[in-house]
């Protein structure tokens, strides 16, 4: 079972080959961390090689949660990091792996509920993923070589959170500005989207798309705890409400 502590979950995103998984799992482990996330592994689930490469992290394989979506796993969570090179025009708040898991540490010792998402092997995160996240970690790396492995780069971050969080005193926030989870975000986004549709508000029609990319942007940059979600969902009905009348 996992040991309890307060510490972020790592997704591993469409993670192809099963050594890296397990290479992950253990130097989560180094650290500490044993709350791992996994999408659509490409070889399938449960792997043998990932089995082997994690030698005495094996437990976090067998214990690892199991989505489909990006969205779904995420879904739970409160604050979210994609660690990826390049923010591909979607502005978002960029930190340094030692600066956001002080960060982590942070938010998490306030009572949210935070998780780390690593993107795939080749071709590193898609635009939707980083969307769904809060903020970006961005490694310092050599611009010649830029490249980091999968596992590298869980192991990296792992380290920065366990130096990060042994500073931390834990304080949780009352309940009357509890965070809002990505799931909670995700319904008020759609919800914009749906009346902002049925108004019009998407156009010209190619140019919807990456208007709505925008605007789920927006949203996941935004520090909303529950009542604020409760409040923008009532601004949007009453607005409907009262063009309904009108």
């Amino acid at each position: 079972m996992p040991t309890g502590l307060p510490q972020p979950a790592f997704i591993l995103l469409r993670p192809q080959m099963g050594e890296n998984i397990g290479a992950a799992a253990r130097g989560m482990w180094n650290f500490g961390l044993d709350r791992m996330r996994i999408t659509s592994p490409r070889d399938g689930w449960p792997n043998q090689k990932a089995v082997a490469m994690a030698s005495g992290a094996g437990r976090l394989l067998d214990e690892a949660q199991m989505f489909d979506t990006t969205a779904n796993a995420v879904g739970d969570c409160t604050y979210v990091y994609a660690t990826t090179a390049r923010p591909r025009g979607l502005t978002k708040p960029v930190f340094s792996p030692e600066a956001a898991m002080q960060d982590a540490a942070r938010r998490i010792a306030e009572g949210q509920n935070v998780a780390v998402m690593f993107g795939p092997e080749r071709a590193g995160m898609d635009n939707e993923d980083i969307a769904q996240a809060n903020a970006i970690i961005s490694v310092p790396v050599n611009p010649e070589f830029s490249s980091l492995n999968l596992a590298q780069c869980v192991l990296l971050t792992a380290y920065e959170w366990r130096r990060a969080s042994t500073e931390v005193v834990h304080e949780r926030t009352d309940g009357a500005s509890e965070w809002a989870t990505q799931v909670e975000v995700e319904k008020l986004a759609e919800h914009y989207e749906g009346q902002l549709t049925e108004a019009g508000f998407f156009f010209p029609e190619d140019k919807a798309p990456s208007m709505k990319m925008n605007l789920r942007n927006l949203w996941s940059r935004m520090p909303l705890t529950r009542h604020d979600v409760q409040i923008l969902h009532g601004i949007m009905r009453q607005m409907v409400r009262w063009k309904e009348r009108g």
